[in-house]
């Protein structure tokens, strides 16, 4: 299983250290650019399924092109 977790960076380290410790554990960081993807790629899967629900208007494509 995996898991994401958003800590504080203050109390990161000493549970990155109790992790570690733990012998079927096995933990990294992400750095900050690898985690802003994480975060746009399930923002972006979260719009997805409100559009297929019927929830949210769908952008055409010219329009996803000028955002970028």
């Amino acid at each position: 299983m995996k898991v994401l977790l958003d800590i504080k960076d203050n109390n990161a380290a000493s549970l990155m250290d109790v992790l570690n410790s733990l012998p079927y554990v096995k933990a990294k960081e992400l750095t900050p650019y690898k985690a802003k993807i994480l975060e746009d790629v399930k923002e972006a899967v979260e719009e997805m399924k409100l559009i297929k629900k019927g929830k949210l208007k769908a952008r055409n494509a010219e329009e996803l092109f000028d955002e970028l």
